[in-house]
């Protein structure tokens, strides 16, 4: 069509510029422009008709596809079908049921039946591996490293050697000692002579009372004075001792902290090693205040057990409760407690992270969801229960107890009713729910 229309428009413009020789100048210009205007007018009624002609087809396109139009413009598509209700033949019934809105879609989710069985009821606490017994290893005695007993990360027993201090200083005082107590025994040998013969030479009246008294105190002071001497080679064997240092129990030691041929002393902060007891180890966790009365029930019974798994669910040992403090932290309203692994394994180490549960009974016949089932609302917690038409329904519950995996509600379900347990977030309380595996909805 735009073709033709040029193809006029070309011939106007020739034909206005098409000069008949036999006419006059004026006539003939005159009669050019009479016939272009008349093939413009022409070629204008012919677009018209064609844009008329293809609104038209439009619009009874749009009339019988609507769900054709609405893609383009929804606007459209509405008018398109208020216009097709008022026609006196109407819509099809093909068309008036493709038109007819779609029922809705089951959701697909995840569900389990509610279950009656015996529910653990564990407290379940944050807790840290402590070593049993720590101990670091410090010199009571001044002097120069001379060996070192011991290998960084090894297990040593009570009693092995740790550390030699040189012992030359030692080894002399007591030697010292011991002289002084030989010469001081002589004394008192030869005074206690002297007041035997004092004795004698009194009853005979050859020596007077004060003589006799003053012997008898000579040999007192010399028996006092080797007395001290016996005590200064005790404490010259102690001190000679204190230049061994030996392990004072069993125990993992950590790095070295002094090197062979340092000096020592026994004012020093800094010791020569970290001793860790490890089998048996601790761990150290805390409880809500509300429980101390049970927990020390269950203490007095003998019968609080601890399990302790990483903080991922695995688990790594079990144990007994062993201490419950003596008082309340007022500032977080819980007591602390320690309970004791054997630890033989050695899968407990100082500092690791753990969570402790501390079984404190079983509810019996409880009635049990997923955790992951119970949701928060503005009115509580709720679980979604499946009604006999497939829809889903909210129904209000009450936790008695509840663990990372598993739940005992105290009200709000029966046993046997359906729990959606995954799809919650894409569903609202009447929606048509199709229950699926995990597998299917992946």
């Amino acid at each position: 069509m735009s073709e033709h229309f040029s193809h006029n428009i070309k011939k106007c413009s020739a034909a206005s510029n098409y000069q008949n020789p036999a006419l006059p100048h004026g006539q003939a210009l005159s009669d050019a422009q009479a016939s272009a205007r008349k093939s413009v007018s022409m070629s204008v009624k012919s677009v018209t008709w064609a844009i008329a002609i293809a609104a038209l087809c439009a619009a009874a396109f749009a009339v019988y596809a609507p769900q054709q139009v609405e893609k383009i413009s929804p606007q459209a598509a509405d008018l398109a079908r208020a216009a097709r209700t008022k026609l006196p033949f109407g819509a099809t019934p093909e068309a008036a049921k493709s038109e007819a809105p779609a029922a809705p879609a089951a959701v697909p989710v995840e569900a389990q039946a509610v279950e009656k069985k015996d529910f653990p009821v564990v407290l379940e606490s944050l807790g840290q591996v402590a070593p049993y017994q720590t101990v670091t290893v410090k010199a009571r005695v001044d002097g120069q490293i001379t060996r070192i007993g011991f290998k960084e990360g090894q297990m040593v027993k009570q009693g092995d050697l740790i550390a030699e201090i040189d012992d030359r200083p030692f080894q002399a005082a007591l030697e010292q000692a011991q002289a002084k107590k030989q010469q001081d025994d002589a004394n008192l040998a030869n005074a206690k002579r002297d007041l035997d013969r004092y004795s004698t030479l009194a009853k005979q009246s050859f020596a007077s009372q004060q003589q006799l008294d003053t012997q008898k105190a000579l040999v007192n002071s010399d028996t006092a004075l080797d007395a001290a001497d016996d005590a200064s080679i005790d404490a010259a064997k102690v001190q000679l001792g204190y230049t061994k240092i030996y392990a004072p129990l069993t125990g993992r030691v950590g790095y070295r902290l002094i090197d062979q041929g340092n000096m020592v002393s026994a004012a020093a902060q800094t010791g020569v090693v970290v001793i860790n007891q490890l089998q048996p180890i601790s761990v150290n966790f805390t409880a809500p205040e509300e429980q101390v009365g049970e927990i020390n029930q269950l203490m007095k019974a003998g019968a609080a057990k601890v399990a302790v798994k990483t903080t991922d669910g695995k688990p790594l040992s079990q144990g007994v409760l062993e201490v419950v403090d003596n008082t309340i932290d007022v500032a977080t309203g819980t007591v602390k407690l320690k309970a004791r692994f054997e630890n033989t394994d050695d899968k407990l180490w100082p500092g690791l992270a753990v969570i402790a549960d501390l079984t404190l009974g079983v509810d019996k016949d409880a009635l049990v969801v997923p955790t992951a089932a119970v949701q928060h609302g503005v009115n509580g917690l709720y679980v979604y229960v499946i009604d006999e038409d497939g829809k889903a329904q909210t129904h209000p519950v009450k936790i008695a107890h509840q663990n990372v995996q598993e739940a005992a509600l105290a009200s709000g379900v029966k046993e046997g009713d359906r729990i959606i347990t995954a799809g919650m977030s894409q569903i609202k309380p009447g929606d048509l729910v199709a229950v699926q595996t995990a597998q299917s909805r992946s």
